[in-house]
């Protein structure tokens, strides 16, 4: 009796420090000098760069149940997480386990009783942080440091919001944001020092092959964010990248005395509905240049653009109309028409009706809802937001920049046929009920007016002029890059290259030749939980098991005598 109870004993205390076991080796097998390739890059036919071992990547991007957002799993010091990716913001923030509040807790939170290694504080964590967004939402907490990584490429002492109260509703366990944008957009960049964000310190530490990153976001499959490379396997040929200069802002307020780089935003020099093309109507033509200015945004799950541009498109649709003082538009569903914007030079992207129609209404499936909608008009003189189902048509890259060297552009690589024909409305039709995309809804039985609104005072100072393509001195990446993507001379073909998809050739015994090719995908780990904690240390319990293992091996003890 007592060799059997012993017995089970050490099974028990074998079973509970299994996941420590597990940590250990994980935490040997990333250590910086063997750290794992992901699979994705081992079956591609490109030298890997020796210097730096992490210095490109990619990683699968998924979309989220509700169609909203599209995230990557990140890891933050060791722990994995979902964060929802934003071009529109600049700031990297994950929930803590001290905010409690609903919205908080039904996601997995960075545990601040885990005593991370590469966890640092800022300030004793009393140097405050708060972030808002154009719907209202936000969050605050408090600035810390950790060490990050995406896509494999890594970041020490990366400045991040620690936050402890938020109303931002994420779904399907995300439970941050990682802000790709400008340092001057950051709220975090202004509270600590070297605070800048994550792709600006990739980028100024020259950790990348190149300081650029890519996008492709699909409907049902899923995507990929590369960084430091460009994904070849969307990218069959460099030389049909379509490059765009992006546009620089006076300073904002008192902030600083230099203009510079905010947003992820180029000219639009047309739209256009089948073959009518109009010419945007810029809110501020004065400190726009005349021209109107376009945000690309993944984190926007739509289109936006001003009053005075929206309801010159909507009218080359017969039987449109205004229904919300929203700025939202219907149109008849088999209205069977291109919608296409032009930038830079005149080079245009085109959207079939099942990129820009968000589906029927369910009260009168005639009639669809359509992208974009319009809104009053932004101090900030952004007059159009280009969301996912824009981004969706075009493989985006984003070229930060190089110090005294280069000015940051935007890339895009067309996904659609600009010649195709529209597609047929069976193929919509068919489209519409995969995506289960009747909207519940009531229609007005009457026309709105189109509201009018009062233009803000414009929110840059213009007394600092901001000069289009023009090449600052700070802010962007080092200047020991070697510019690439510059505005005088592009050499597309000389950027860094990755790939999502390796293939397996496997030769049969009987001499026949095997083929088969595979695609990134999202990883099965779990999210929130540091090493060697159980599923418990998701609520902040680490070490659950032992302490079930000493109750019963006292119980066992006790059985013995």
């Amino acid at each position: 009796m007592r060799s059997l109870v012993f017995a089970l004993t050490l099974v028990v205390w074998f079973i509970a420090f299994i996941p420590y076991i597990a940590a250990s080796a994980s935490t040997l097998l990333e250590s910086p000098s063997r750290r794992r390739i992901p699979i994705a890059l081992q079956g591609r036919q490109l030298t890997p760069n020796t210097t730096a071992p992490n210095s490109y990547g990619i990683s699968p991007v998924s979309l989220s149940s509700d169609k909203q957002t599209y995230y990557v799993v990140l890891q933050a010091g060791q722990i994995s997480f979902r964060a929802a990716l934003d071009t529109g913001s600049s700031d990297l923030w994950l929930m803590s386990t001290d905010c409690s509040s609903k919205t908080c807790s039904s996601v997995p939170r960075y545990p601040l009783s885990y005593d991370s290694p590469t966890y640092v504080p800022v300030n004793n964590n009393a140097t405050a942080f708060n972030v808002s967004y154009a719907d209202g939402t936000g969050a605050s907490g408090f600035v810390a440091r950790e060490t990050f990584e995406v896509a494999n490429v890594t970041v020490a002492n990366q400045a991040f919001g620690v936050v402890t109260a938020s109303n931002v509703t994420m779904d399907d366990d995300v439970s941050g944001i990682l802000g790709l944008g400008f340092a001057r957009l950051s709220q975090i960049y202004y509270l600590a020092a070297n605070a800048t964000p994550f792709i600006g310190s990739l980028s100024e530490r020259g950790i990348l092959d190149y300081p650029i990153f890519g996008l492709s976001l699909t409907w049902n499959a899923t995507g990929t964010l590369s960084i430091g490379a460009v994904d070849v396997s969307i990218v069959q040929n460099t030389s049909n990248i379509v490059w765009n200069e992006v546009v620089p802002f006076s300073p904002l307020g008192i902030q600083a005395n230099t203009s510079g780089y905010f947003y992820w935003a180029i000219h639009m020099t047309s739209f256009a509905i089948n073959n009518t093309v109009l010419t945007p109507i810029p809110t501020y033509p004065g400190p726009t240049d005349n021209s109107s200015i376009a945000l690309l945004d993944v984190g926007t799950s739509g289109l936006y653009g001003p009053y005075q541009d929206v309801t010159r498109l909507f009218a080359l649709f017969p039987g449109s109309r205004l229904v919300d003082t929203s700025g939202q538009w219907v149109v008849p569903c088999d209205s069977s028409a291109i919608m296409s914007f032009s930038f830079g030079e005149g080079n245009t992207f085109v959207l079939q009706p099942s990129d820009y129609l968000m589906g029927p209404v369910a009260g009168n499936t005639d009639l669809c809802l359509s992208w974009p909608k319009a809104l009053p008009p932004s101090a900030d003189g952004v007059d159009w937001q280009l969301g996912t189902p824009f981004l969706r048509t075009v493989y985006s890259i984003y070229s930060y920049g190089i110090d005294d060297e280069e000015p940051p552009m935007i890339g895009l690589y067309p996904r659609n046929n600009a010649s195709a024909p529209v597609e047929s409305y069976a193929a919509l039709e068919a489209f519409f009920s995969a995506q289960s995309a009747n909207i519940a809804t009531t229609l007005p039985n009457y026309p709105l007016a189109t509201p009018t609104y009062s233009t803000p005072a414009y929110a840059f100072n213009t007394s600092v002029a901001a000069t289009f393509g023009e090449i600052v001195f700070s802010e962007l990446a080092t200047s020991t890059y070697v510019p690439i993507v510059g505005t005088q001379s592009i050499n597309a073909s000389a950027l860094p290259k990755v790939s999502d998809a390796f293939t397996f050739v496997v030769t049969e015994a009987n001499g026949a030749v095997i083929t088969s090719t595979y695609h990134v995908s999202q990883p099965s780990v779990a999210l929130g939980v540091p090493p060697g904690w159980s599923g418990a240390g998701m609520l902040g319990v680490p070490g659950l098991g032992i302490f079930w293992s000493l109750l019963l091996t006292l119980a066992m003890v006790i059985c013995m005598f």
